[in-house]
């Protein structure tokens, strides 16, 4: 067998970053390279599979152990994250790691510190994988892809292994919110998943944000400053106050558990027009919907204020808390928990302060929690993974794979 942490290195080295402001599915072409890759790995390992012209790749493995087995699928996305480059990705291997700094070489005087990362001490004594400084790691989700590539080669290649009907999914664009827009869940035939896309090792999810994105455009008059008493709007100062009127304790960085947020992710403008952007979250369908209520009348209240057409605002759901579709399924979670528990892994059931492709893929019929991949710190270049939970994630989706088969 391929080693994982062979597969996984050269997983990373390809670029996937995706794109939020593309309109193609996949949002960028250089997807495709590791979806073939791994459409042709899966046929060379003499598993049925194909890569559709949406950018999925769908595999499947027969029962060896009779009928009457539900089908379980496990899937992972390709694409990293566009917080940070992807490109060139140079990861550094550090073997029986002794809790000191970590120096990420690529950026000299850059170190992945335990004093700012304290989580790093759960893994002395374990192979780290971390960045160079210059790139993200790609371990979101590349781990969750090598975990269930390293499943299905012992597969094949251990017939002694019994096991009801496997789905396999790889996806693009899940960074972005569009995972699986188009994904076909009737022709991915499973009956249960799992999305291999949780972090560090012993998470387990089945509940995640309600989401919603708010774009605001506003439009400005400018005038020049030595005349612009009574005339001149400020869009800059108009979006100031905008943002100044939603709740301080309401942002990411005061919040926690259940807790939701508004998110500014991005301002741009100028006197005469601004646009910005904010994500909106929470656990909870009525507070979800009342964020949303309260950004629409902070709108609403500008308008009024400097005249109608100054604001204009754009609400968008992207996904839904998924618990409530998982949760009548509970024995699929009860399952994950056995398996990780055979591995001497004790289970971390917990909401996700985030979305996942499972929770789209829930709400299709396809109930689809969410387990460990291994990473730490996604999205940037302090992002890190320990062999150990790598190696051990993908013997998890074995023994879901046996409990389900006895």
């Amino acid at each position: 067998m391929e080693k994982i942490l062979d597969r996984f290195l050269r997983y990373v080295s390809v670029d996937t970053q995706s794109n939020e402001e593309s309109e193609s599915q996949p949002s960028t072409a250089k997807q495709l390279d590791l979806l073939r890759m791994l459409r042709d790995e899966l046929l060379a390992l003499g598993v049925e599979a194909t890569l559709d012209e949406f950018g999925y790749v769908m595999g499947s493995i027969p029962s060896n152990a009779g009928d009457g087995i539900p089908a379980v699928g496990f899937i992972a996305h390709v694409d990293t994250a566009p917080d940070a480059s992807g490109k060139d990705v140079k990861p550094q291997i550090i073997k029986d790691y002794d809790g000191s700094d970590i120096a990420l070489k690529g950026v000299p005087g850059l170190f992945l510190k335990p004093s700012e990362f304290p989580e790093l001490l759960h893994y002395k004594g374990q192979t780290l994988i971390t960045t160079d400084g210059t790139t993200l790691l790609g371990a979101d989700d590349k781990a969750g892809v090598a975990e269930i590539m390293n499943a299905v080669q012992y597969i094949v290649e251990h017939p002694e292994f019994k096991h009801g009907p496997i789905k396999i999914g790889f996806t693009p664009d899940e960074e972005i919110g569009r995972g699986v827009v188009k994904f076909d869940v009737k022709r991915f035939g499973a009956d249960y998943a799992y999305t291999m896309d949780g972090g560090e090792i012993g998470e387990l999810e089945f509940e995640n944000f309600n989401a919603a994105s708010a774009k605001i455009h506003i439009q400005g008059c400018n005038v020049h400053p030595g005349y612009a008493k009574g005339k001149m709007k400020n869009a800059i100062l108009i979006g100031q106050e905008f943002n100044a009127m939603l709740p301080v304790m309401a942002r990411p960085e005061y919040t926690e558990g259940y807790e939701g947020f508004f998110h500014l992710i991005s301002f741009n403008g100028s006197v005469e027009e601004a646009d910005f952007a904010y994500i909106i979250r929470d656990h909870n369908r009525p507070k979800f919907s009342s964020r949303k209520e309260m950004i629409q009348k902070v709108a609403d209240f500008l308008n009024s204020k400097y005249g109608e057409g100054t604001v204009t605002l754009v609400l968008k759901d992207q996904y839904y808390n998924m618990r409530e579709q998982v949760e009548p399924h509970y024995h699929i979670i009860e399952k994950a928990v056995k398996a990780m528990e055979a591995e001497g892994i004790e289970a971390k059931i917990q909401p996700i302060r985030g979305g996942t492709d499972g929770a789209n893929l829930s709400f299709k019929g396809l109930p689809c929690p969410n387990i460990f991949a291994g990473g730490l710190n996604f999205h940037g270049k302090m992002e890190f993974i320990p062999l150990e939970s790598l190696e051990a994630a993908s013997r998890v989706i074995l023994g879901i794979l046996r409990e389900f088969a006895e």
